[in-house]
């Protein structure tokens, strides 16, 4: 009970940080730490991954898209709606570079392993991911495509399955979301997601 009411308190202090726009001269953007933790490594309580170590230039992907209204709009997506307020008061471009050197300056860990699964169908599932995200999970700029390893698990099987269900990736502005609706449609049920995680935390020793 305290855990969650502590986690609850975090909550509404974030909240009032982002009522108020942020522009490029306000050096305070602490309020991202409130949430995702002291160095940005995630804090599962409040279903907020870990962003240290997140590639700037798909940070800046996805805080424009929460911004512009291409992510969080979901009425489902509770993670979202919460993150939304967030990319409207980074109101300008120089507003989002504050943001990004920020994250950048994090120390990033990696967070633990939650998810289990059957690794070796998670590696065969895992296939038609690699084309994009590297057969490591480091990613591909050019595809837009962000690392997967080292990335926070329980996170990426909720994505998945906001994919899948149309949570995310719905708008038409989304490219890349489209693509990963379809490549969510692919996996059959969510125990086919939790084996594709499953691998991919493997590849944390393979990098």
């Amino acid at each position: 009970m305290k855990a969650a009411r502590n986690a609850r308190l975090s909550l509404l202090a974030a909240v009032a940080f982002i009522t108020t726009p942020v522009s490029a001269d306000d050096s305070d953007l602490s309020y991202c730490t409130v949430c995702h933790g002291a160095h940005g490594n995630g804090n599962p309580a409040i279903r907020a991954p870990k962003i240290s170590a997140m590639e700037p230039w798909y940070l800046r992907r996805q805080l424009m898209a929460f911004r512009d209204g291409i992510r969080g709009t979901h009425p489902d997506d509770a993670a979202g709606q919460e993150m939304q307020p967030v990319g409207i008061r980074l109101r300008d471009e120089a507003a989002i570079d504050a943001a990004i050197a920020y994250v950048a300056s994090f120390k990033p860990k990696a967070p633990p392993i939650t998810v289990t699964g059957d690794v070796a169908r998670g590696g065969l599932l895992y296939l038609a991911c690699a084309s994009c995200h590297g057969s490591k999970g480091e990613g591909n700029q050019t595809l837009g495509a962000p690392a997967l390893a080292d990335r926070t698990d329980w996170y990426l099987v909720t994505q998945l399955r906001n994919y899948k269900a149309g949570l995310r990736g719905s708008d038409h502005r989304d490219a890349g979301g489209a693509q990963m609706r379809a490549l969510a449609a692919t996996l059959p049920d969510t125990r086919a997601i939790d084996d594709v995680v499953a691998y991919i935390n493997t590849l944390r020793e393979r990098r």
